[in-house]
């Protein structure tokens, strides 16, 4: 094991920034993806002389590694990654590598659902408050990237997924964000929610009594499961059904969050609109305010903020047909959000790679919001077996186009199309943002 050395698995975002920032810290690197590594990744690794290999692992030249930076799509149960356990070399994200090379004060979030708008949304204001703040995580540029271009932030908005806390140790967040836990990449962990939800928990790791933690107080898991951690850092609830003890609450019309003094607004100036965006925007508030942003910044962001691609975005109104893009709902739970909103009849899209999906919680609103239902994906069997029997007309497509073409067909004035899938995209798009830009072409095409 040479202590020197440092192999990078996984040459995507997360990957190549890695690979740089190892390289500019005196590291031998090497960095090797079992599938094909895409053309700007290959351009920034020979830019910078980095070693990569493509297409398989090639196992001498990674076990004598020191340390081993994992891309978190890589599941811990990929052969590579289980012989280096075996060998006994310590397994990390990119997060938990970039980190030791940066003061900046960490804003971290995390969730099942959520994390991409509230953290979209933190850093806007941030930005409008004229703070030097980077953008990092599962959106954005590599953190380990941006640190190794000499990006000198005094704040980095981090959006952290499951599978990124997974192999975080030392790190820690200044200020950390649990929106939600709900059943969701049930795959990734032997389909056992109490693993799931100790991934999720991690966002609380070595914090101290100069951090905060803020969560949504409401949440049953988060509430059973913060009884068994002793932390140390303030603890800050928002809610939008009680006030006693909230950093953030909702109350007769009004937006609170308390922090001496209290700033509030009227709920119907938010520009985010819906119950799920009343939490984003609760822990967001309650973020800036304890970061020091001023009442007049937070008003004006709250209030102009235009939400983030792929999450209830509206797409086109067409022969009174309103077309809204939820292409990021990729768990049951997002989906349940997105058809509480909804206030017309609905055709739902719905459909993909299944992660051990349970639809029950979905199907009262199912049955109350939505018209017809068409299914979209590789393998619609499952959705088949429980909507079917539900009783509400149904579609079977294989391809975006052919989906769209059926909403036309089904949709009458006044209807609402609602593609919220409930599932991964990989069975028929490269990603959860080419499934939505699809959608809103073939939408748009007429």
């Amino acid at each position: 094991m040479n202590n020197n050395r440092i192999v990078v698995l996984g040459a995507a975002e997360s990957g190549v920034g890695a690979a740089v920032l190892a390289l500019k810290k005196g590291f031998e690197v090497l960095v090797s993806d079992m599938g094909k590594i895409k053309d700007n990744y290959k351009a920034i690794l020979n830019e910078y002389g980095v070693a990569w290999e493509e297409g398989n692992h090639t196992e001498e030249l990674i076990l004598n590694a020191g340390e081993i930076v994992k891309s978190p799509g890589i599941p811990d149960t990929a052969p590579m990654v289980m012989k280096a356990k075996e060998a006994g070399i310590p397994i990390i994200s990119e997060i938990e590598f970039a980190g030791r090379y940066t003061n900046a004060k960490m804003i971290c979030i995390t969730g099942s659902n959520g994390k991409t708008t509230t953290t979209s949304l933190i850093y806007h204001i941030f930005q409008t408050a004229g703070y030097n703040v980077g953008l990092a995580g599962n959106i954005g540029r590599s953190l380990a990237l941006q640190i190794a271009e000499g990006k000198e932030f005094d704040y980095y908005v981090i959006e952290l997924s499951s599978f990124q806390l997974d192999n975080m140790y030392q790190f820690k967040a200044n200020t950390a964000i649990l929106l939600n836990i709900t059943p969701d990449h049930l795959d990734r962990y032997d389909n056992c929610m109490q693993n799931y939800t100790d991934s999720k928990m991690r966002i609380l790791q070595n914090q101290t009594e100069e951090d905060a933690f803020i969560y949504w107080a409401d949440d049953p898991i988060v509430k059973e499961e913060l009884k068994k951690y002793n932390t140390k850092a303030k603890l800050c609830p928002f809610s939008i059904i009680s006030q006693e003890g909230m950093a953030g609450y909702v109350s007769e019309g009004m937006y609170n969050i308390v922090n001496e003094p209290t700033f509030s607004m009227p709920q119907s100036e938010l520009s985010l609109k819906g119950k799920h965006n009343m939490y984003n925007t609760l822990a967001a508030g309650i973020a800036s305010r304890l970061n020091g942003i001023s009442d007049e910044t937070l008003k004006e962001c709250l209030t102009t903020f235009k939400g983030v691609e792929h999450r209830l975005e509206k797409v086109a109104c067409i022969d009174e047909v309103l077309y809204i893009n939820d292409s990021k709902a990729t768990n049951v739970d997002a989906c349940w959000y997105a058809l509480d909103s909804m206030t017309t009849p609905t055709i739902l899209i719905i459909g993909g790679k299944d992660k051990g999906n349970d639809y029950n919680a979905i199907k009262d609103l199912v049955k109350e919001k939505c018209a017809s239902i068409v299914y979209l994906g590789a393998d619609n069997e499952k959705l088949h077996n429980f909507f079917d029997p539900l009783g509400i007309p149904v579609a079977d497509t294989h391809s975006m186009k052919e989906c769209v073409e059926a909403c036309k067909k089904m949709a009458k004035p006044g209807y609402t199309v609602l593609l919220s899938p409930c599932c991964a995209s990989f069975d028929l798009f490269k990603n959860m943002e080419d499934r939505g830009e699809q959608f809103c072409h073939y939408v748009k095409e007429g």
